[in-house]
């Protein structure tokens, strides 16, 4: 699995992300991913997978690393300071987004955008190399996150103490 060509290929990177970079740490991951940033991001990079074994980056990058870039350098057609990007249904719909991501304290919710409002939500303790499916229609509520995880799991999660959700796209 790589990070390229994917739509669910943020899921291992942000369940990695938690797991081993945040040190479990919802609160710190909130803050790094939603609450820091001034508008938004453009890309999410490998930097976010720092402390995680080396196996498990090599898997998801293919040993290849790139930083995470905001977008701190956008200038608006009308010359205005540019706004905090909030994504909505609404918003959703008119930039086409195929996939959202919600930060819950027990999980992500991953959400099909052209297909559901809500999502199932994928544990905080699963392990970041499972196979999820790219089929959006599998990721309908009340289905069950459709992966298949390998023989070798993380251990359980603690419960963060944050309870507030955090959208990402």
């Amino acid at each position: 699995m790589h990070l390229d060509g994917y739509p669910t290929a943020k899921l291992p990177l942000l369940l990695a992300s938690y797991q081993y970079r945040f040190a479990r740490d919802l609160d710190a991951m909130t803050r790094h991913l939603v609450d820091d940033v001034a508008i938004g991001w453009e890309e999410l990079g490998t930097d976010l997978l720092d402390g995680a074994q080396p196996y498990i980056v090599e898997e998801l990058t293919r040993g290849e690393r790139w930083a995470s870039r905001t977008m701190d350098h956008l200038i608006t057609p009308d010359g205005s300071p540019p706004t905090r990007m909030t994504v909505t249904e609404k918003d959703a719909a008119e930039q086409d987004l195929e996939w959202g991501y919600v930060l819950r304290p027990e999980g992500i919710e991953v959400i099909s955008v052209p297909y559901a409002e809500t999502g199932p939500v994928v544990g905080w303790d699963t392990y970041p190399l499972a196979r999820f499916s790219d089929n959006p229609g599998y990721w309908l509520v009340p289905a069950q996150a459709p992966l298949a995880t390998p023989a070798r799991v993380a251990g359980p999660a603690t419960a963060p103490a944050s309870s507030r959700p955090a959208v990402r796209r």
